[in-house]
This record gives C-alpha cells, structure tokens and sequence, in this order.
C-alpha cells in the first residue's frame, strides 16, 4: 500500500540531497542516489511522491538512465506521484517524462519554496484519489457507472428489494449489466457472505444442463462415476443466479418450478428429496410474455420468477451515461494495458453519444479496449472506435442547443402524459396554453398539434 507521508529524493548530488532532506523535514524523507537504490526504497517504503533527477549516474550528463527508472517506477506503482527535476536546458525531456506518465517537472537550480508547493500539490492529489477509491469501495452497487436518471431510478429500486427474500426478474438487452445487478442485488442482502452462483442457460448444451443445475448420482449415467452436487446445491445460503432464463429448454422448466415452489431438489439417478435454501434472481433479454405466448415458457413458471421485475435500459436511453462510462472504461484500459493516459477527441466523443450502441456497454468495451491498444497518440479519435460522428442525433455541445434539446423532450412527454391534452400538458410544464403553442412554433411541433388536436374540451 502507497504510504502518504513518505517522501523519496532521488538525487546523485549529496549536497542537494542534504538541502532537499532539510527543506521537506515534514514527511518522512528517503533519499536514493541512484536507479538500484530508488528501486529498492520503492518497494520498502511505497511512497506516494517521488522527486526525481533525471541526470542520475552512471551518466548523468544524459536523461536515459533518469527516463528508464521513471519508467520502472511507473510499472510498479502507476499511481505514485513522480515529479522530475531536469536541468535548465533540457525541457524536451522534462516534456518526454510527463508523456511517460511523470505527474510534473521542475527545471534546476532547484528552489526549494517552489518545488514544495508543486510537490504539496502532488501530495493532495494523491490523498483525494485514495479518498476516492475508498468511496467506490463503499459504494454498494459497486461497478455500475451510471448518473442518468433512468439508472438511478434502477439503483434505487435494487437497493429497496435486495434486503428482502423476494424473487426478482432483471430484464433487459445484451450487455446491459444484467449480471451486474444480480451481484449488487447478493452484495446488499443479508446473503451477502455466502456463495454467489450463475448458470448461463443459453451457455450450455441441453443435454448436460439438468445435471449442471441439479447434480448427479454415481452411475445415474455412463461417465458418472462420482457422486456430484449441481450449481444449485452449491448456492446454498446464498445467492442462485440464472441468466437468460428464457433459453430454459421446456422440459426442464417443470423441475424448476417445483424447486422454487418447493425449495428440494433431486439429483439425477437420485430418489432422495435435498433441501436448498437460496435465493433465486433470474434475467433475460427476451420477451418471456412472447415465449409464453408460443408455448415455449411456462406461464406459471413466469409468474413465479417474477415477484418483482426490474427493466434495466439499453445504453442509448440512458441520458449522459455514454460519456461518463466511456470515460471510465477508457482510464481502465489505459492502466491495465500500461500505456500513457489517453483522453477523447471532440470527434470520438459525439460519436459515442450518437451511436446507437446495439451491444451496450459489452461493445463499448471492446470498441475502447481495441482504441486504446491501437491509438499512439494521446487522444482517440472516432476512427480508432470504429464508429462515426456523422449522425445528426449526436448531442450538441453548446448549452443552448442542449437546452433546446431537452425543452423539445419534455414537452413531447408531457404530450404523452396529458394524452395529448395541451391544456394538461402546459399546467405539467409549469407555463400557460399560450406559451406552450409558441413553443410548438418555436421548434417546429406545429404538425404535431394539427394530428394530435385536443381530444378533450378544455
């Protein structure tokens, strides 16, 4: 762990290293006069600021041997606050640094007032950012990124059923987080050190599913030579998670619903009766009410998983999560992949607002992943993303357009709320009948009106 008040001087000239000792007496200074040495007190002590002469032996009249400590240094603790120290002349390396991942830098001869304030500022960085991450880990939902109000509202609705026993039914498309949600749901209940256990039903074959989630006798078949439990057994106290329940093949549907209206279970080749205490979430992207309609769900079945159903929005509802999650996913990848911080063009970032995002977030992170990997420069464009920004749904960056934007959708929905009746819809938005037809005019809903004239007397 980073420690917050130690201090590493990494300097071969010994004179300085006594004034810059004597100068920082508030942390607890180490000093290294070289790259074995600075490495070494790196790994001892894990300092979260480090001040480093590029200039260091055995040629300090060259930035090589400086550069490459910085480097190593950044591979072992990539957050550590590295801030280099070059000589009058030599910014270009000082820049060079700071595009390896050095926090700042500080050209000699070295003042001692100024270099505390640059190295304070560091210091309260650092502590923010591990302010920061204690939060996340506070956090109940933690991995979901989210601040448009729909999730919200999602988040919200999970925090109030995840204490209760209840069994819940996530809904939505592929690569929403559905699974996500699942865990959030087990982490917040009174479950939450117990097993975890999720049975992909589409995953595997139909053949081999019945014994994945019910287990197995010694000889129930040829290959069974062991007695073995199934996923559900091993859920036990915890947290049973089924995803795409809607690929449940028929015939084991019926085993399903006498195990949640039951709670015993039998193992293939068995006649003894097993009680299981679980709690059962499941989740799909189909539409089981079609499927039941096909005859290929079990209604009673259906309304036994679904005490409470919970619709999780595709990525291209959520107002202003693109962004937010793009960004996020951009610094991730950044550090596992171990390359220099990247950042959005202005191209990149109204394409990923206007693209209409069929994967959600499972093709954000392969599109952003791929970027990062490919991308040499400190910006990803578009064209690294692979998507393309000519779209004329792509969200305006100027606070008028927003507002314009955001006007136009909330008097179509209050329309929707009002059933089309103006008078209702103006009393929704707070404004008179008068201002809300000039606001038709203004952004050209006047076609609207003339379809949708009111059906009610005022």
């Amino acid at each position: 762990m980073i420690n917050s008040k130690v201090l590493l001087i990494i300097e071969d000239d010994p004179g300085l290293q006594k004034q810059l000792k004597w100068s920082f007496e508030q942390y607890e200074v180490v000093i290294a006069g070289n790259r074995d040495e600075a490495i070494a007190a790196l790994r001892r002590y894990m300092p979260s600021v480090v001040t480093l002469d590029l200039g260091l032996p055995p040629d300090p009249s060259n930035a090589s041997e400086g550069l490459a400590t910085l480097k190593e240094i950044l591979a072992l603790a990539p957050a550590t606050k590295v801030i280099v120290v070059t000589g009058n002349d030599d910014r270009a390396n000082a820049i060079h640094a700071v595009a390896l991942g050095a926090y700042d830098f500080y050209q000699k001869p070295v003042d001692p007032d100024v270099l505390s304030l640059i190295i304070e500022r560091a210091f309260q960085l650092d502590a923010l950012e591990r302010d920061y991450q204690v939060l996340q880990q506070q956090k109940p939902l933690t991995g979901v990124i989210a601040t448009s109000p729909q999730m919200q509202t999602v988040m919200r609705m999970i925090e109030k059923i995840a204490p209760t026993q209840a069994t819940v039914l996530l809904i939505g498309d592929s690569g929403t987080g559905k699974e996500l949600m699942a865990k959030a749901l087990h982490r917040l209940s009174a479950r939450a050190s117990q097993p975890f256990v999720a049975v992909n039903c589409a995953a595997i074959p139909e053949t081999l599913l019945e014994s994945e989630l019910f287990g197995y006798e010694k000889g129930a078949f040829t290959g069974a030579v062991a007695q073995t439990k199934g996923k559900i057994e091993y859920a036990q106290g915890g947290t049973f998670f089924l995803d795409e329940i809607g690929d449940l093949p028929f015939a084991l549907q019926a085993k399903l619903l006498r195990f949640i209206q039951e709670r015993v279970i039998e193992r293939l080749g068995g006649r003894k009766e097993i009680p299981v205490d679980v709690r059962i979430i499941c989740a799909t992207h189909r539409q089981l009410s079609d499927l039941i309609a096909q005859g290929n769900f079990r209604g009673d079945l259906y309304y036994r998983l679904s005490e409470i159903v919970v619709d999780i929005p595709p990525l291209r509802e959520r107002e202003g999560d693109i962004i937010t999650i793009a960004n996020v996913l951009l610094q991730r990848y950044c550090r596992e992949n171990n390359t220099k911080e990247k950042h959005f063009s202005h191209d990149a970032a109204r394409a990923l607002e206007a693209y209409a995002w069929p994967g959600n977030i499972r093709e954000m992170e392969n599109k952003i992943k791929r970027a990062v990997i490919l991308s040499d420069s400190n910006f990803v464009t578009a064209e690294e993303l692979e998507i393309s920004s000519d779209n004329d749904k792509s969200m305006p960056l100027n606070l008028k357009s927003v507002r314009e934007a955001a006007e136009t959708i909330a008097i179509k929905r209050a329309l929707t709320y009002a059933d089309n009746n103006v008078s209702e819809a103006a009393k929704l938005l707070g404004v008179t009948r008068p201002t809300l037809y000039g606001l038709f005019e203004k952004y050209g809903l006047q076609t609207m009106i003339r379809n949708h004239a009111d059906e009610h007397s005022d």
